[in-house]
């Protein structure tokens, strides 16, 4: 998650693809769900393959808002 720049987002799968582990989706989805650091570690830049932003420990709005903070910084 860290390697994934800022106001850029990346998919569940495509996170697998980078560890080389395309059946770790469910592994995936726990590790980024436990973050506890959502800031520090962006777990917010993982979304669904389908573009939904997805569940969010602190709620899809919170997320929503930090999608478009980041977006409206960086591009």
């Amino acid at each position: 998650m860290l390697q994934i720049p800022p106001a850029r987002v990346v998919s569940y799968a495509q996170v697998t693809s980078t560890v080389d582990n395309p059946k770790a989706a469910r592994a995936v989805g726990l590790a980024v769900g436990a973050n506890p650091v959502a800031l520090m570690i962006p777990c917010h830049r993982v979304i669904q393959q389908n573009g939904k932003l997805g569940d969010y420990h602190w709620g899809e709005t919170r997320k929503q808002a930090i999608h478009a903070c980041k977006a409206a910084r960086y591009e």
